[in-house]
């Protein structure tokens, strides 16, 4: 349990899918208006996501978004006109062998790298919630041998939450120390570099800013997230997010499709009203 002293907030990170953004992978007119509030208020606010490039572009367009956007969950970080600052990719032998590892659990897989998603077999689960979420369509290859060392995400994909989730411990515990495994959604299991986390991409952004990691909150909904909750100032779980993510977290908010990110930015960012001291997930920002 974290203690807190009613520190500054100076900057929001903020995941996407889940959680700034509802099932419908659209902005709601609260969620626009809390991001242009924290603009107000001069609190800088940046957003971080397993999504490429290219699935961001339109998000940073429609919020005005100006600084660093994290990619791949800090494999790719870029700027808002998509040029690249820096750059985790995993190595060739780690993207091969995660391939090989999904393929023998009957995963689908798809692999990202530049600015270009691929598979080897069309159709399969989500693909079509993918390219809506993203912005952009997949390209089909036989061979996933001329991308390895250019990789930036592996997904494992499956309908099969719960053999998705022995996926994770199987391959995490395959790769160890060579590759950051985790679940973005409970049907997208994400393999990238280790040092491609949300906790190291918080570190990265807090630099890029120039703003203490003592004055940066992070809000949430993923098994990823729980990797920045653990550096940032401030830990604010959805209320969509696992019983797991939400203990986590300082706070808990409501979930995504109840505006619980403007929520959270109004309540516990903009008026400040969360505990000093003791901070737990019991204490939830409604979406009145």
């Amino acid at each position: 349990m974290k203690t807190r002293t009613g520190a500054k907030i100076s900057a929001v990170l903020s995941d996407v899918d889940g959680t700034l953004v509802t099932d419908e992978k659209s902005l709601t007119a609260r969620t626009e208006s809390a991001v242009a509030a924290l603009r107000t208020a001069g609190i800088a606010f940046a957003i971080v996501s397993s999504r490429p490039p290219r699935g961001l572009r339109n998000l940073a367009t429609t919020l005005g978004i100006v600084t660093p956007m994290v990619c791949f969950n800090g494999g790719v970080i870029v700027e808002p006109d998509l040029s690249v600052l820096t750059t985790h990719l995993l190595a060739a032998d780690v993207a091969r062998r995660s391939v090989a590892i999904l393929e023998e659990k009957g995963v689908n897989v798809w692999v990202f790298a530049g600015q270009d998603w691929f598979l080897r077999r069309t159709g399969g689960s989500y693909v079509e919630l993918e390219r809506h979420t993203v912005g952009f369509g997949p390209k089909l290859v036989e061979d996933f041998q001329p991308f390895f060392g250019s990789i930036a995400k592996i997904v494992g994909v499956s309908a099969d939450f719960d053999h998705l989730a022995q996926c994770e411990r199987e391959v995490r515990t395959a790769l160890a120390s060579e590759a950051t495994v985790a679940r973005s959604q409970p049907y997208y299991l994400d393999i990238t570099h280790p040092l491609a986390n949300k906790g190291v991409a918080l570190a990265s952004l807090a630099k890029l800013l120039g703003v203490p990691l003592t004055e940066i909150a992070v809000i949430g909904d993923g098994t990823n997230d729980v990797a920045m909750f653990e550096r940032a100032a401030l830990s604010i779980a959805m209320g969509n997010a696992a019983p797991d993510v939400q203990q986590a977290a300082d706070l808990v908010t409501s979930r995504n499709g109840d505006d619980g990110f403007a929520s959270a930015i109004e309540r516990f960012i903009l008026a400040g009203t969360w505990p000093s001291v003791n901070i737990g997930s019991t204490d939830v920002a409604g979406s009145a």
